[in-house]
């Protein structure tokens, strides 16, 4: 069994204890998770993959908090994931769920400040359990305990995190300095100080003292408790997401931020706004098999590995190789005579490093993207409410794409001012209007769409449907295209 990825009867051990309202878990899920490129990226980041077992890791972190003593979730996201998030909740069983749309990612004091407004509307005293999307956690028995010894500690009035035992001289975390144990939650203790992420001489010293705990990102404590503190030390990050959730437009699936407001809160973390500086930081010392899955190193440690210390995914063929990670999301990939590298193929890109460089990637994306390389950001195959697309081929004045629709799928009420479109239908059945005229297509059938004219496409059947859809025009960006009626609510 794959202890980073508890199976539903191991999940369940973590549970709040009785008699104090209902935990409610706030999931942040803002993060591009540049340093897994070019898996990772900023259409469809690391928590959205299954990365550590066969579910994604927001998935998995969402699960973690399931059961009677737990509200449902609030997921604070960005609003081009939202359908994203909203399918691969459904597909976990995860009911209930509140949505919370960022008009533009400001970090995590104002996500969190935002949250804890939503939950004091109902009930203030109500205990929030913060936590990242993307992290991965092996000893689901371990966390429970250690949510049961951070609930007293936020109820009397403290900001509780998790502080993970270190197991190595780590320069990519924050550290703790833990302080006098807390009379009235046992297991608690206050934070001394925090440290910013160390250099190396430090971190050595750090992991050497046996005294310091890595800063897993994880908080506890009482909307009532957050929103005082923010007050303090934060006013003007409070003030901006109060703004916001009050200038919130509600809809049946989304709670969409009012985004002038959100937008002049300041970006910075809750470690700076807060955590930091607030007196009522407190900590509880755990040993929960953590990772923040943050680089490519770190998922080869997370990951199963052969006899010689190989990780291989997908079509991989190993030779004479040693301690590598080597994945591939389609092509055949050898590796020859080396020991300690990262391989990653992808459809349009390919990533090798040394796994001591892992924390580089950040640089090759930040190159990409003052490059206006779309590899830095997008994949071939964009997912969409409706299905997904990919490009096949483009050249001068024209693309060709492989559209897929899901069963009852629909495409927006459309028309575009550079570009003429054919359609050919290859699986299933499409229901097509242009103009006034609406027309079934089955396998093997297409049809022209004329430059400006409006159009829309929906697949009426049982089984996905896919078409090869080929433009021709002077622009074929996808900024092309006016909306007339949207069934997803896009502008």
């Amino acid at each position: 069994m794959n202890l980073l990825a508890p199976e539903a009867d191991e999940l369940a051990l973590v549970s709040a204890p009785s008699g104090a309202g209902r935990v409610v878990p706030v999931i942040l899920s803002g993060g591009a998770g540049t340093r897994l490129w070019p898996l990772s990226r900023e259409n469809y980041p690391k928590q959205l993959w299954p990365l550590v077992s066969e579910r994604s890791l927001i998935q998995d972190t969402a699960l973690r908090a399931i059961g009677p003593e737990f509200a449902p979730p609030i997921i604070v996201c960005n609003e081009a994931h939202r359908f994203l998030i909203a399918e691969q909740m459904r597909d976990a069983g995860i009911e209930g769920a509140r949505i919370v749309l960022e008009p533009e990612g400001r970090n995590t004091a104002p996500a969190i400040a935002v949250a804890a407004l939503l939950v004091a509307e109902q009930d203030a005293a109500s205990v929030l359990w913060m936590m990242a999307a993307d992290a991965a956690i092996a000893d689901a028995a371990a966390l429970a305990r250690a949510l049961a010894a951070a609930l007293p500690a936020a109820h009397a009035g403290s900001i509780v995190t998790f502080g993970m035992r270190p197991t190595a001289p780590e320069t990519g975390y924050g550290w703790i300095e833990p302080g006098a144990g807390l009379p009235e939650a046992p297991g608690a203790q206050r934070v001394a100080r925090f440290i910013e992420k160390p250099d190396g001489e430090t971190a050595a010293g750090l992991f050497a003292s046996g005294q310091f705990l890595w800063n897993s990102g994880m908080f506890v404590f009482t909307a009532a408790t957050l929103l005082e503190e923010l007050a303090l030390h934060a006013p003007a990050v409070l003030a901006a997401a109060r703004r916001a959730v009050e200038t919130r437009r509600n809809d049946p699936d989304f709670i969409r931020l009012g985004p002038e407001a959100f937008r002049a809160a300041p970006s910075i973390s809750l470690d700076f706004a807060l955590a930091e500086r607030t007196r009522r930081a407190a900590v509880v010392p755990a040993d929960l098999g953590w990772s923040d899955v943050g680089n490519w190193h770190a998922l080869w440690q997370l990951k199963s590995k052969d006899a010689a210390g190989n990780v291989a995914l997908g079509d991989v063929l190993l030779e004479s190789a040693t301690n590598c990670y080597v994945q591939s999301e389609g092509r055949l990939t050898a590796v020859v005579g080396l020991s300690d590298v990262v391989v990653i193929v992808t459809d349009d890109a390919v990533l090798a490093l040394h796994r001591d460089q892992a924390q580089q990637v950040k640089a090759v994306v930040d190159r990409l993207r003052a490059a206006q390389r779309p590899e830095a950001t997008t994949h071939t195959r964009v997912i969409r409410p409706w299905g997904s697309y990919e490009s096949l081929l483009m050249g001068e004045r024209f693309q060709v794409k492989r559209i897929v629709v899901n069963p009852g799928g629909i495409l927006s009420l459309q028309k575009h001012f550079h570009r003429a479109e054919h359609w050919t239908v290859v699986a299933g059945s499409a229901l097509v209007t242009v103009g006034e005229k609406k027309q079934l297509l089955s396998e093997n059938e297409s049809i022209y769409i004329p430059l400006g004219a409006v159009h829309r496409m929906e697949n009426p059947g049982r089984i996905p449907m896919a078409l090869i859809e080929v433009q021709s025009g002077a622009y074929l960006g996808e900024d092309d295209i006016v909306r007339l009626e949207d069934s997803y609510g896009r502008a």
